[in-house]
């Protein structure tokens, strides 16, 4: 049974996908600064690249974005024959910026998105609808998932996209600790394996590492050890992927093991992988690595976060301490002591300290501390008066 949990924070909304008690996707949302994904625009021309078979447009926000002349029309033509420069056209984007390069765009649009651009006032580039936020995007691939949220705009919000009866708005927390625990690893290097062993993971800008480390079973004696760790690290190294939303090329090295026994986790591997349809096995290569390809469309979480996680990630876990704090023991003060660059940060962030004081009920006082590092932001009971 499938169950789509929705923690919403000062700054931040946290989404859930659960597959009887497991965990399967995560999701971390900050609304005032979407990915993007879905975004209807209306965009203008800037150039035509033949060479590259698309074009240019510059967009609403100052971003500029790529179209693909297989994006245009029913049947693919030079692009010099689909657009033109200075040309308006509405464009949903269907992969979020990356490394300095603006969002992958689309003129294929459905049918209600045409009429809503078609409606919209003449004038030059528009943000004309926002695409579906992480919730949302779940609740219809899963139409049959329960669905709880501890937010009530968002509850609102879903119940008029899916109707009142399927939306619960929870007034507990409806992440547990050992779902706060989960996420919280999911912003780290780090994940353990059952009896022994953990996961690395090593993103960067071309492509992530995973590395198997047996720990203790790289010198036990029992020679079926090193497979059995193994063979649970392909699983897990599978659900890592699809929860942290790894995209582009992915290595997995294993712990030892000759070419012949790698081989032989091939299609446990390729099994593992299934669930996720972004993902597909390329195969074992030469160095004796396994190489997985996963699309990309919305940016990974480690790039959501930081890596290390950033300072505006450490201020916004510290906002969500504050309110729960404040839940816990109404009515009293509630001072944020932290690095002043985490506080920075969080001032950057529109309406998220806002946010955090209305879930309190009263102002959050903030105590820049020069001598903290940014994972040691703190709250704690103000002084009255």
């Amino acid at each position: 049974m499938k169950t789509i949990l929705a923690s919403t924070s000062p700054g931040e909304v946290r989404v859930a996908l659960l597959d009887d008690d497991t965990l399967v996707e995560a999701w971390v949302e900050r609304p005032a600064r979407p990915d993007g994904v879905g975004d209807l625009h209306r965009a203008r021309v800037s150039a035509l690249a033949p060479a590259m078979a698309g074009a240019f447009l510059a967009m609403a926000d100052g971003e500029t974005g790529f179209l693909p002349e297989s994006a245009i029309g029913a049947a693919r033509q030079p692009i010099g024959k689909s657009a033109s420069e200075g040309q308006m056209l509405p464009v949903r984007v269907i992969r979020a910026s990356q490394g300095g390069k603006g969002p992958r765009l689309t003129a294929r649009l459905t049918d209600a998105e045409a009429a809503r651009a078609a409606a919209a006032p003449p004038g030059g580039p528009a943000l004309l609808a926002r695409g579906p936020e992480a919730a949302l995007r779940l609740a219809r691939a899963h139409p049959q998932a329960e669905l709880r949220t501890d937010g009530a705009g968002l509850a609102a919000r879903l119940r008029a996209a899916l109707g009142p009866v399927r939306v619960t708005l929870s007034h507990a927390p409806v992440f547990d600790d050992a779902l706060e625990a989960e996420f919280d690893q999911l912003a780290g290097p780090e994940v353990p394996l059952p009896g022994g062993g953990r996961l690395l993971l090593h993103p960067t800008p071309a492509l992530t590492a995973i590395d198997v480390d047996a720990g203790s079973a790289a010198g036990g004696r029992d020679p079926q050890a090193q497979f059995r760790l193994n063979h649970a690290a392909v699983a897990e190294a599978a659900r890592q992927i699809r929860l942290r939303n790894l995209a582009g090329p992915i290595l997995l090295d294993l712990a030892g093991l000759t070419t012949k026994r790698r081989e032989a986790l091939a299609e446990p591997l390729a099994r593992a992988l299934a669930a996720d349809r972004l993902a597909r096995l390329l195969g074992l290569g030469p160095l004796g690595l396994f190489e997985i390809l996963r699309q990309r469309i919305h940016p990974p979480l480690h790039e959501v976060l930081g890596w290390p996680p950033a300072l505006l990630t450490h201020g916004l876990a510290a906002l969500r301490r504050a309110a729960r704090e404040a839940a816990l023991r109404p009515g009293r003060r509630w001072a944020l002591r932290a690095a002043p660059a985490v506080i920075a940060a969080l001032r950057n962030l529109p309406g998220a300290l806002a946010e955090a004081e209305a879930t309190i009920g009263m102002p959050l006082q903030l105590h820049p501390d020069p001598a903290r590092s940014p994972a040691q932001a703190e709250i704690e009971e103000a002084a009255h008066g």
